[in-house]
């Protein structure tokens, strides 16, 4: 069955709603690493998974500001939801400007059936993030071989499509390999056991003698050979991921403080909520996240603006608002997930309440990209105009 189409109005008041909900076992699934599996059928059945397929394909094709808000008010609700279909995001991104016409059509359809995308990106054993081993051989003229192993899988479990970067040939140009998630030769594992963001199931893909036919290759490599927002992107739905958690993280103090906390007896007052300095540090968290979800805004408003006019400046400047919200959304979520447990007491660290994943998810979910050179590239351009490099991290 095909999924609604949203407006912006809509996809924000669906996102909320979800969020309000998938709070409400977030603390039990993390205690428990439940997958949210159930969770995510209602994510699909809403139909936020479809927002930015094009018009022309029948889809809403809903802006980045949009988007961006929907992930902040899912990660709000539980970032593990959230961040699971970033990638389905990113790679539908990828086959609006790479796919052929007739790719175009047969994905997009697959979106607007309620079909989720998954991820097969990263390589643990690799020297870095942009070095990849996986490879498509040739098995004929209209059919290639794809073998590797690939880790940090976020979507894979839960994906009927999962999104496959490869060379195409030893050391050739990287494609993007759209394989079905139950092909034979592909083996996805739950080995994910990070200290945060426990329920994104972001394991390890096995690729063996996965046979992919040629009109299932996407080019990865054109992306970057032009102006492009591919990276800004991916990075505004990550800080917007982080913003939702350091939001969700002042909320629960908040809740704690007026319901749970006892006043400190010099602060001569009836209750925690009326301690001054508890109040002051409310105050500062609140500038903080208020800053970082101002910048998440701009971003994304900015992002738009590029892919109404791309060209190497405004896709510059997309990237430079993008790393300013990312290196903000990183301070304020593991800020705000740290210092709650300032402002609530010493009752707030009992294992019970788990209000330490707040943290914990926020620290996992922020070493994605270092912080340090989202800084770094807005203090060149700052120092003498030097627009960031062109690569998927911006």
């Amino acid at each position: 069955m095909p999924v609604p189409a949203l407006s912006d109005a809509e996809a924000v008041e669906v996102a909320r709603d979800l969020g309000l909900r998938f709070a409400a076992g977030a603390a039990e699934r993390d205690r428990q690493r439940l997958l949210p599996t159930a969770e995510l059928d209602q994510l699909s059945g809403s139909g936020l998974l479809a927002v930015t397929v094009p018009r022309e394909f029948g889809g809403a094709q809903l802006g980045a500001e949009t988007l961006a808000e929907v992930f902040r008010l899912l990660a709000a609700g539980d970032p593990n939801i959230a961040q699971i279909p970033h990638s389905h995001f990113v790679y539908v991104n990828a086959m609006r400007t790479q796919g052929s016409p007739d790719q175009q059509a047969f994905f997009f359809g697959e979106v607007l059936a309620g079909k989720r995308f998954g991820n097969a990106q990263s390589e643990i054993k690799s020297r870095h993030v942009r070095d990849h081993a996986t490879t498509l051989r040739p098995a004929g003229p209209d059919e290639w071989i794809l073998d590797g192993e690939k880790g940090y899988c976020t979507g894979a479990l839960f994906a009927h499509w999962i999104p496959v970067l490869a060379h195409r040939g030893e050391g050739g140009p990287l494609h993007v390999a759209w394989v079905e998630r139950d092909a034979a030769g592909v083996t996805v594992i739950d080995d994910w056991d990070g200290l945060g963001q426990r329920t994104t199931a972001s394991g390890t893909v096995r690729l063996d003698g996965v046979r992919v036919p040629a009109g299932r290759l996407t080019p990865y490599h054109l992306t970057f050979e032009k102006p492009q927002i591919y990276g800004a992107f991916a990075q505004l739905l990550h800080a917007a991921i982080d913003a939702g958690i350091a939001r969700a993280a002042l909320s629960e103090a908040a809740g704690f403080v007026t319901t749970k906390s006892r006043p400190y007896p010099d602060a001569g007052v009836e209750r925690a909520a009326e301690d001054p300095l508890i109040v002051h540090t409310f105050g500062q968290l609140e500038l903080q996240i208020r800053a970082a979800e101002a910048l998440l805004a701009e971003a994304g408003r900015a992002v738009d603006r590029a892919g109404a006019d791309l060209n190497a400046t405004t896709a510059g400047q997309a990237s430079l608002a993008v790393a300013a919200a990312r290196a903000m959304t990183t301070a304020a979520s593991v800020d705000a997930g740290s210092r709650l447990f300032e402002v609530a007491g010493t009752r707030s660290a009992l294992a019970a309440l788990n209000l330490d994943r707040h943290w914990r998810n926020a620290r996992t979910h922020t070493l994605h990209d270092p912080a340090a050179w989202k800084v770094q590239h807005l203090g060149r351009y700052a120092v003498d105009g030097t627009l960031p490099p062109n690569h998927g991290q911006l």
